[in-house]
C-alpha cells in the first residue's frame, strides 16, 4: 500500500499532463490533417504566413493558388486551418 501512495501523484500528474496536453494536441493535428484533405478547387484559404488565396490547382501534397500577384505553389501544411475558416465566415 505504501508502493501505491509513493506513485500516485507520478500516475495523477501524468493522467493530467495526458488530458489537457497531449490529448489536446493529438485531436488538433488530426483536425489538420482532415482540413488538408478536404481541400477543393475555388476554397479561399490563408496560409500561416498570411498570403489570401484561392485554390486553383491540387496534388496529393502540394497545392497551387491564386494571389493578386499571380500563382504560388506550396505544401497543403502551410495552409493555416484557423484563419482559413474565420476568413470563409466573412
Amino acid at each position: 500500500m505504501e508502493q501505491l501512495n509513493k506513485f500516485a501523484p507520478f500516475l495523477l500528474m501524468f493522467v493530467v499532463i495526458y488530458f489537457f496536453m497531449i490529448r489536446p494536441q493529438q485531436k488538433k493535428v488530426k483536425q489538420e490533417k482532415e482540413f488538408e484533405g478536404a481541400l477543393k478547387v475555388g476554397d479561399k484559404i490563408v496560409t500561416k504566413s498570411g498570403l489570401h488565396g484561392k485554390v486553383s490547382e491540387l496534388a496529393e501534397t502540394t497545392v497551387v493558388i491564386e494571389t493578386m500577384s499571380g500563382k504560388l505553389k506550396m505544401e497543403r501544411s502551410a495552409i493555416s486551418m484557423e484563419m482559413s475558416a474565420s476568413l470563409a465566415k466573412k
